[in-house]
């Protein structure tokens, strides 16, 4: 068995998972998240790895669940993006920057307004945001020097943790791949650190680990978590990824969705390729696996904008299939834009000043009517993220919006074929179907897809959907045009 990881942006998770696909009970920590003045957002390292530590010795108290099977390897993934900084020690300069922190949005104006965005795109294939590495540094760079000078590297959430127990410097290719890799040659592409004034500060950025790398645990840290010092450890690829190989796609031109706080579509493909889009939105990521890559468009949008319009309705989540079955397709011609971020999209456009909005509206609306029109403008912005991927094959869902039957069956309409779902922690099962691939021993990819579960495509609401998504386009270029204006 091997006991896996994810180590999300406030809640740490752990469980055991067989090689058969079986999994024990999950294990939670809660992390703090620091929101402070300024629009920055940060976190404790110490804390997240004490958060490692406390959920890794609850999970292993379940190891006769399983039969007692010996652990094989300790999985990690996690939340990606962000700037955490350490020492050679590992200890941390400063607390770490979240990828949702917003300080360094001014530089990313000014690199839109330059042009370096656009060049930067053409060159990694990678859509920038303000909780992205690159423009962290940038304003690390220009208001607290002072704070790169002290440090050894410049990682992320998973790297960081991997140092602490295990003394690697490294960074799995995910997250190197975002923003200065050449993800074909798994290489840092030093014409990208140039166009962000970065060529000074690549001596912080560590060489990504070669694909099937395993760490070994610190005594220490074994102590810590319970586990036999030298055991292996893998490290990534992060949760985007993760969830995409946890889902069971294997084939170029398969699809995830990761229908959570955020949305995030992707693609696997058999060769380094963005997406075809006009702007530079979305990124290519490099795998654990040779010549597969991930085209990912990762939206602002999903899970938290629902959350948002059940408090504001004073509706509880549970009552989210009762409310949709309320409503027919269409929400009696209530009709909605999704854009509910402060950050605006990201993603299958960028845009910060975009902004959700409600249209169709009158006395004979209801809550289920307004519930079920952003539930299928969330989906409409999927497929309008999945038309730019291109897409061509089998499409997986997973995450807390995928668990709503019909919530998923208008996912299923709109994208116009049948989902498989998985509904179990998925990012830990990518996690160790990795760690499993590093020890040579890669376990059975349709032995993991048995246990999806499908959401079949109606004829009607494809008809319908199909319809209705050529009606979202429309209103969203509108809307772009009016965006522009302010």
């Amino acid at each position: 068995m091997i006991v896996g990881v994810d180590i999300g942006t406030s809640v740490t998770k752990a469980q055991l998972i067989s090689r058969d696909g079986r999994t024990t009970p999950v294990h939670e920590a809660r992390s703090t998240v620091y929101t402070l003045p300024g629009h920055r957002v940060e976190q404790d390292l110490d804390e997240v790895v004490g958060t490692v530590e406390t959920v890794v010795r609850a999970a292993l108290s379940d190891t006769a669940q399983l039969g007692d099977e010996p652990v094989e390897a300790l999985a990690l993934t996690g939340q990606g993006d962000g700037l955490w900084l350490r020492d050679a020690g590992g200890a941390p300069v400063g607390r770490a920057l979240s990828w949702m922190d917003g300080r360094a949005a001014d530089r990313l104006d000014r690199w839109t307004a330059d042009g370096t965005l656009r060049a930067l795109h053409r060159r990694t294939g990678v859509g920038l945001f303000p909780g992205s590495a690159a423009p962290l540094l940038a304003h690390l760079a220009e208001h607290e020097p002072e704070r790169l000078a002290a440090a050894h590297v410049a990682g992320y959430c998973v790297d960081a943790v991997v140092q602490r127990l295990t003394g690697a410097v490294t960074v799995d290719a995910s997250d190197a791949s975002q923003p200065f890799l050449d993800v074909a040659t798994r290489t840092y592409d030093e014409t990208a650190l140039e166009l962000c004034g970065l060529s000074a500060h690549r001596r912080l950025l560590p060489d990504p680990a070669p694909p099937g790398t395993l760490h070994r645990l610190l005594p220490d840290a074994a102590r810590r978590v319970g586990l036999p010092a030298g055991l292996p450890v893998s490290a990534g690829p992060f949760d985007i990824p993760a969830c995409a190989f946890g889902s069971g796609i294997a084939e170029p031109g398969e699809g995830n969705l990761i229908i959570g706080t955020t949305l995030a579509a992707q693609v696997l493909d058999s060769e380094p390729r963005p997406a075809a889009t006009d702007d530079p939105a979305g990124m290519v990521l490099a795998t654990p696996y040779e010549n597969r890559y991930l085209r990912v468009m990762p939206a602002m949008i999903g899970t938290a904008g629902l959350d948002w319009l059940l408090k504001l309705l004073d509706v509880k989540i549970e009552a989210l299939d009762a409310l949709l079955v309320q409503s027919p397709p269409g929400a009696s011609g209530v009709t909605a834009l999704p854009f509910l971020s402060t950050s605006g999209e990201r993603a299958p456009f960028v845009d910060p000043r975009a902004r959700g909005r409600f249209d169709g509206l009158s006395p004979l609306a209801g809550r289920a009517d307004l519930v079920r029109a952003l539930c299928e403008a969330v989906a409409y912005s999927a497929r309008h993220c999945m038309d730019t991927l291109g897409f061509s094959g089998t499409v997986t869902a997973c995450g807390g919006g995928a668990r709503s039957g019909e919530w998923a069956r208008i996912f299923a309409g709109v994208l116009g074929g049948s989902l498989e779902v998985c509904d179990d922690a998925v990012g830990i099962r990518g996690a160790a179907h990795v760690a499993w691939s590093s020890l040579g021993t890669p376990v059975d990819a349709d032995a993991w897809r048995a246990r999806l579960r499908t959401v079949t495509a109606e004829r009607a609401l494809i008809d319908h959907y199909a319809e209705g998504y050529a009606a979202y386009r429309r209103a969203l270029d509108t809307a772009r045009e009016g965006w522009s204006t302010r």
